[in-house]
């Protein structure tokens, strides 16, 4: 089964495009994953279409200011005929960013991202990881350093090109948010996933209808 997965990015520094392409090889390690690096600065008629017909698309941008980055938006808000259309309905969404402060108010920017995703009607995955580096045992090389849970958070020194930062613990859990999107996209896109709710009417006596105190 082919699952085709999609990361638009944004760049201003080589930063976040260290990032996406970290989980572009995290969900090439699904097998019949196919992922796509798409730059939103960048776009083409044949970019919106690889963005169409993904099952999944992730979105990366650099935290400037508290927010994502100008360009960032500017593709946010070329969506709307999208989203009118509800074209991205039901597909699987995740996010991640980075900015050169440990911080930097980088919440702010997956919320925005996860924002958009549920705007769309998408399914917004979390990074899922425990974080790293909050005891008197870790150190900066932790995966998930940061700490995040809604999406994949990463520092970059300002004074560093995207050849050397961010370093290689965030880019190996970012890595790590591309392959839990590719293996829940394929989980999704099989069916192997089991309702939780069983949400059939169930007749008067139906053992099903007992509810313990």
């Amino acid at each position: 089964m082919n699952i085709q997965i999609a990361i638009a990015y944004h760049s201003g520094y080589g930063h976040t495009e260290a990032l996406a392409k970290a989980v572009h090889d995290g969900a090439g390690r699904e097998p019949g994953a196919t992922a796509r690096l798409i730059n939103v600065t960048e776009m083409t008629e044949a970019d919106w279409d690889v963005l169409n017909a993904a099952d999944a698309i992730i979105f990366g941008s650099p935290t400037y200011m508290g927010a994502v980055s100008g360009p960032f938006k500017t593709f946010m808000d070329a969506t709307s005929r999208i989203w009118f259309q509800r074209g991205w309905q039901d597909k699987v969404a995740a996010g991640f960013t980075v900015s050169s402060s440990q911080a930097g108010d980088k919440f702010a920017t997956l919320s925005q991202l996860s924002t958009l995703a549920a705007q769309h009607g998408m399914i917004w995955i979390s990074l899922g990881l425990l974080p790293g580096n909050n005891s008197s045992t870790g150190s900066v090389e932790d995966i998930n350093r940061i700490g995040a849970s809604i999406g994949a958070m990463a520092q970059a020194n300002g004074d560093q090109g995207g050849d050397v930062a961010p370093p290689d613990s965030d880019r190996r859990t970012a890595a790590l948010l591309g392959a839990r999107v590719a293996e829940i996209t394929a989980r999704l896109k099989t069916g192997t996933q089991v309702a939780l709710i069983d949400d059939t009417p169930q007749a008067a006596g139906d053992p099903a209808c007992s509810i313990s105190a």
